[in-house]
């Protein structure tokens, strides 16, 4: 049985509006790259990396036992990034309820900072940084990056 011209039209242009919303997601993701976590097998169980667009890493987990345990790990930084700032260099600091990120100094005089979720476990951490702004990019750069990141395995 042959389509009429009408129902051909409708196929036409719902195949062209599928096509046209493909090329659109594509484009999105060359002028709005976006950040992604990156799984990874370790020597005693599973971590992530949470990758900006450039590829530095802005965020690590701790080394979870299971890969489903990982994933769930990444699902809690990108529902808990949008927590606020304590800053813990400061004397009399604000303490703020979870989730949130936490800015301290570690031994080494760097500041670093950590993902705490509702709960109060750490969820994900990051690298020493030289200056507080640095440090305060990269909470920015998790907050920007987690919630829509993808999700890629590295074997």
């Amino acid at each position: 049985m042959y389509a009429s011209g009408y129902e051909e039209r409708k196929i036409f242009l719902y195949r062209r509006k599928i096509f046209i919303c493909r090329i659109r997601q594509k484009l999105e993701r060359m002028v709005f790259p976006m950040g992604k976590f990156v799984v990874k097998k370790t020597a005693t169980g599973v971590k992530f990396d949470l990758k900006a667009s450039n590829g530095q890493v802005i965020a690590t987990s701790e080394v979870y036992s299971s890969e489903a345990a990982c994933l769930k790990g990444i699902e809690s930084v990108k529902n808990n990034s949008v927590g606020g700032v304590e800053d813990q260099t400061v004397e009399n600091y604000e303490v703020l309820k979870h989730p949130k990120f936490e800015i301290y100094k570690d031994k080494a005089g760097e500041f670093r900072f950590r993902l705490k979720a509702k709960n109060g476990e750490i969820i994900a951490t990051s690298e020493g940084y030289k200056s507080m702004d640095s440090c305060k990019n990269g909470i920015e750069s998790v907050k920007k990056n987690a919630p829509e990141a993808v999700t890629e395995k590295q074997d």
